[in-house]
Formats: structure tokens, C-alpha cells, sequence
């Protein structure tokens, strides 16, 4: 049977094409698949978090903890900043 070139191809030249058109499908579909696991892709985003949040040993990061500290202290200004602005 003639393809698109005018070359004749094989049974097993044809078979070959569509085994590997289906392999391309299939892995065409997989990749949709992962895409749209909403819920993998959130644990996979709170397992990458987690590992540059934490060192090595599960401990949390010094910057980490600096940086909820001066949050912590941020908001406790705030706080007292606008109990103080009300009386």
C-alpha cells in the first residue's frame, strides 16, 4: 500500500508505525493524567516545600525560624500598636 511518498511499505513496516503511534497516545495520555491529579501535583508542591523548609536531618531551617519570628514579632506590634491607637 502506498503512504503519503508514493514508497510502499510492509505489513510489518505499517504494524510497526501503529505500535508506535500507540506508544506516543499512551504517553501523550499519562502526561495529561499527571496534569490534571490535582491532588498529586498539592502533595508533590507540599512534600518540595517541606524539603527546603527543613535540613537534612527534618530540623527546621535557622532562616525558617527567623523568619517566623520576625513575623510572630511583627504582628504582636501591630497588636499592641492598635490597642494603644484606641485608647
Amino acid at each position: 500500500m502506498p503512504d503519503q511518498t508514493g514508497e510502499t511499505r510492509t505489513p510489518e513496516e505499517l504494524e510497526a508505525d501503529v505500535a508506535r503511534q500507540r506508544e506516543q497516545l499512551a504517553a501523550t495520555v499519562d502526561d495529561l493524567a499527571a496534569k490534571l491529579d490535582v491532588k498529586s501535583q498539592a502533595q508533590q508542591k507540599v512534600a518540595a516545600l517541606k524539603d527546603s523548609a527543613t535540613t537534612d536531618t527534618g530540623a527546621p531551617r535557622p532562616e525558617v525560624l527567623a523568619a517566623a519570628g520576625s513575623l510572630a514579632a511583627m504582628a504582636i506590634v501591630l497588636l499592641v500598636w492598635r490597642l494603644r491607637r484606641n485608647h
